[in-house]
């Protein structure tokens, strides 16, 4: 479906501004490139004719059609953009014997050249190379001195090739994201199926077993009493025990291993560009603390991911005679710290195994978390005794 850019413009789906929108980034960021054109209108300054009529005529005939090429190439299919690239190029070269002012529109183009569908950056490469010696010949052929030509090769190559090559990492940054999700949607549909078959292996026969009981139940009732006060009883017991396999059922649901989110936690940092230090001791927690500790890190790297803007990140997990300790520093922003439902959610946490947490600015810049778990015996000796 097309989409409306500058409120004027169809947009193709798979053109240059849909995919800087697609990334998060305005519509105007591609057309604040314009401003470059400035030259279009500094050139006269340096060139004996200056601002005369010819100059005004061939600006105001030429302008348009160059912001129409433009506008062209950003919302035009991939495929189009050479084509709109190489009509800026022959702009420029056919007014150059008239109108230095143009070759403006040429850079342009050999840097629109570059967001074509290239099958290397070789091609590329090679292709800006040709442009540039038809630019060179053409314009000694019209007498354009060598001091005038040869900032032009120059300047296109190696703007082209850093915009081409910037392009790339964005895309690439784009597809890295893209995959991310995918891994995740697809973790989170088999995840469902899981607890789908586990539900259903686990209640069926339950379920199916408690309406025999309750039919037989409801024969006995009048005929055999007692007969029907035993199956009553059975019919509790099984429904106390169906209980039970549902609570350690949903406990292995919930439950969340360091390991895990270690890798999930690089997977998202350093698809971003973050790097990653881990500090981790072998050592085997209790799966309640560890699901604990795991979730509480799910959470930080989440924030730091979010609002922290940060480069380096480490992660420690250490024990000692008074419990574990995780502690997730960066190097971000810092500030203030609003709490919210995410580290409310991890301090209540902690606190029900007997835990504290405490969010700290970091030694040099950024900030430090610190999730604290007592030892097995005394985090359990805080949980709360569970309802019958």
């Amino acid at each position: 479906m097309s989409r409306s850019a500058f409120r004027w413009l169809p947009v193709a789906p798979d053109s240059l501004l849909a995919s800087s929108q697609c990334q998060g980034r305005p519509a105007w960021s591609e057309a604040i490139h314009l401003l470059w054109t400035m030259w279009v209108f500094i050139v006269p300054v340096f060139t004996p004719q200056g601002y005369d009529a010819t100059w005004w005529l061939l600006t105001a005939l030429s302008y348009p059609v160059f912001v129409l090429l433009y506008a062209a190439a950003l919302s035009s299919p991939l495929r189009w953009v050479p084509a709109c690239a190489l009509g800026m190029a022959a702009l420029s070269l056919a007014l150059l014997r008239w109108y230095p002012s143009g070759m403006s529109y040429f850079v342009f183009g050999c840097v629109f050249l570059g967001s074509g569908q290239w099958r290397s950056p070789w091609r590329y490469a090679l292709s800006l190379l040709l442009l540039n010696l038809v630019f060179v010949g053409w314009a000694r052929a019209i007498g354009f001195p060598w001091s005038a030509m040869l900032w032009m090769p120059l300047t296109t190559v190696v703007v082209g090739l850093l915009v081409y090559v910037d392009r790339m990492g964005r895309q690439k940054s784009a597809a890295l994201r893209l995959s991310q999700e995918e891994v995740r949607r697809l973790a989170a549909n088999a995840e469902r199926e899981r607890i789908g078959r586990d539900l259903h292996d686990l209640l069926g026969h339950t379920l199916s077993l408690v309406a025999l009981k309750a039919d037989l139940t409801g024969r006995l009732l009048h005929s055999d009493p007692a007969a029907a006060r035993r199956e009553i009883a059975e019919l509790g017991q099984v429904a106390r025990d169906a209980l039970g396999q549902v609570r350690r059922a949903v406990t292995g649901i919930r439950a969340a291993g360091l390991a895990a989110e270690l890798a999930a936690a690089r997977l998202l940092l350093e698809g971003e560009g973050v790097s990653l230090q881990v500090e981790v001791e072998d050592a085997a927690l209790p799966a309640e603390q560890e699901t604990v500790l795991a979730l509480c890190l799910r959470e930080a790297v989440t924030n730091i991911h979010r609002h922290a803007r940060a480069t380096r990140v480490r992660v420690g997990l250490g024990g000692d005679a008074g419990g574990w300790r995780l502690h997730v520093e960066d190097d971000g922003r810092g500030g203030a710290i609003r709490p919210g439902n995410g580290l409310g959610g991890m301090r209540e946490r902690l606190e029900m195994l007997g835990g504290s947490l405490r969010i700290e600015p970091a030694p040099r810049r950024g900030t430090r978390l610190l999730a604290e778990l007592p030892h097995g015996h005394a985090a359990m000796a805080a949980v709360p005794p569970a309802l019958p």
